[in-house]
């Protein structure tokens, strides 16, 4: 007896040891989405200083720092001030630049108004998710920290900890043997992420090459939302169309602000380039964003390697349009800007009923208007405004999707139509029967004072912020080896390693 209960010991510990061993198995053998999806670490390892890759790999790290020709940031605000009305109550009425290139996401963010001018690691508006799109010490601090002890935090915590702008491992798991034989290693390593592509279908160890190049580029170039003021978070439950997202927001009763005049509940789009470009043609027969931005190219002695300077696919016309079009550079662009100005000249008449809308809710509520009666006419002032948001904030969706960016606009035009109408009932109600004045916004200055800002005392204290942080931050980041210890980065002429 004794000896069978001992067999029966010995056999029940090698059954729990093989089942030990097959979980552990399984546990080392789960895919990246299956963690994040459990919110534990990655488990990966992100080497994230750019510089580090300059000698290995010059040809794709000189194109890459070659974005740095991409220099302008002029004020969106100047050239349209209706956009300071829109956002009033808002940063983003403080200052808001044309995208310059990758090599800059660093340095734009940290210079950028909205971000205020904090003087320790608890100050300042901003949350760290601010820092979440602009470079691969983003992924390497989330699997470092943790999703909490990397979002809770306000912005100020790491900035001597975020220093390299977009660069290499944003997209590539540089630590893997197929990334030191040349291969692409694509990776997304930012756990919301493969989330949100999981939740749409786009399951990352699921994706062929073609989209996995385009899933890294969704790491950042996506609509998305800070919940809980906190984490970032991509609308995708109910889709990525326009309408899709606005219910998920509407849903959740989600608000990025609430309007200085109208006192409507706002939404602010980011950057739906992934969504836009899956509804337009070239998304829906397969041509990605690398094909269009970042296409094969050969140097002077012939080797083929993939162009990190990412902008006009013009300027490559022969490596990225060519390819699958017959019509001449001239008759492209030419098509492409027909497109721009439609997009653009009903883009504007939509801002123009917006604008209009918030400045006679203002007067109705001053007349007033009570909050059942603003009701309805606010909420459709919120869905005319995520319209025009959800286009104007994309890159280039004009060119990705024009047939859409038009109805979307066209509907937000409706929206508009509706509030107003509403309005023009409300206000007569409350003995307003004239027109509502709107004061000359005709100039950025104009508007922003219109809504109140002190442009310059912020602008004083940004500058104070830059003169005395950030090289404190630059110093430390320096002392750590995420920085070059000069502040030029080398150039590197001579390949040593393939291309890829």
């Amino acid at each position: 007896m004794k000896r069978l209960t001992k067999t029966l010991a010995m056999a029940t510990i090698a059954m729990l040891g093989c089942f030990h061993s097959a979980q552990a198995e399984e546990k080392a053998t789960e895919t990246l989405t299956q963690k994040a999806l459990k919110h534990e670490k990655l488990g990966v390892t992100v080497e994230s200083a750019n510089h580090l890759f300059a000698d290995k790999y010059p040809l794709q790290y000189n194109s890459w720092k070659a974005t740095s020709e991409s220099t302008d940031r002029g004020s969106a605000l100047e050239v349209d001030p209706r956009s300071v009305i829109l956002w009033a109550g808002y940063s983003f009425s403080k200052e808001y630049n044309k995208p310059r290139g990758h090599f800059y996401a660093v340095t734009d963010v940290r210079e950028i108004l909205r971000t205020g001018a904090p003087k320790d690691e608890n100050d300042g508006p901003q949350p760290m998710a601010c820092w979440t799109c602009k470079g691969p010490d983003v992924p390497r601090l989330i699997e470092e920290k943790g999703e909490r002890g990397y979002f809770d935090p306000k912005w100020a915590k790491y900035g001597s900890e975020i220093v390299n702008s977009i660069g290499c491992a944003d997209c590539h798991d540089t630590k893997s043997e197929d990334f030191k034989e040349g291969k692409p290693a694509l990776r997304v390593a930012r756990p919301h992420v493969l989330r949100a592509l999981e939740s749409v279908g786009w399951t990352f160890e699921n994706l062929d090459k073609q989209g996995k190049r385009v899933a890294v580029c969704a790491n950042c170039h996506v609509e998305y939302y800070f919940k809980d003021k906190k984490d970032v978070t991509f609308p995708w439950k109910n889709g990525v169309d326009v309408s899709s997202i606005e219910k998920y927001y509407d849903d959740i009763e989600f608000a990025d602000w609430t309007h200085a005049l109208s006192k409507a509940p706002m939404l602010k789009a980011q950057h739906p380039d992934f969504e836009i470009w899956s509804q337009g043609v070239h998304g829906k027969n397969g041509v990605t964003c690398i094909d269009c931005h970042m296409p094969k190219v050969k140097d002077k002695d012939g080797k083929v390697y993939t162009d990190h300077k990412i902008g006009n696919p013009f300027d490559q016309f022969e490596n990225t349009c060519k390819t699958c079009h017959e019509q001449s550079k001239e008759t492209l662009q030419k098509r492409v800007a027909e497109h721009k100005k439609q997009v653009k000249d009903a883009m504007i008449k939509l801002e123009d009923q917006i604008v209009k809308a918030h400045f006679e809710a203002k007067a109705a509520w001053e007349a007033g208007a009570t909050p059942d009666e603003m009701k309805d006419i606010l909420k459709a002032i919120r869905h005319a405004q995520w319209r025009w948001d959800y286009t104007s904030a994309s890159h280039g969706g004009y060119m990705h999707a024009p047939d859409m960016m038009l109805h979307v606009i066209a509907t937000g035009i409706d929206r508009a139509a509706d509030a107003r109408a509403q309005l023009g009932v409300v206000l007569a109600k409350h003995g307003v029967t004239t027109p509502v004045a709107i004061p000359d916004i005709s100039t950025r200055e104009k508007a922003q004072k219109a809504i109140g800002l002190d442009i310059p005392k912020d602008q004083a204290a940004k500058d104070e912020f830059l003169r005395t942080v950030v090289p404190q931050w630059e110093a430390t980041a320096r002392e750590k080896g995420l920085l070059p210890p000069v502040e030029v980065q080398k150039e590197v002429t001579t390949p040593k390693a393939e291309a890829k």
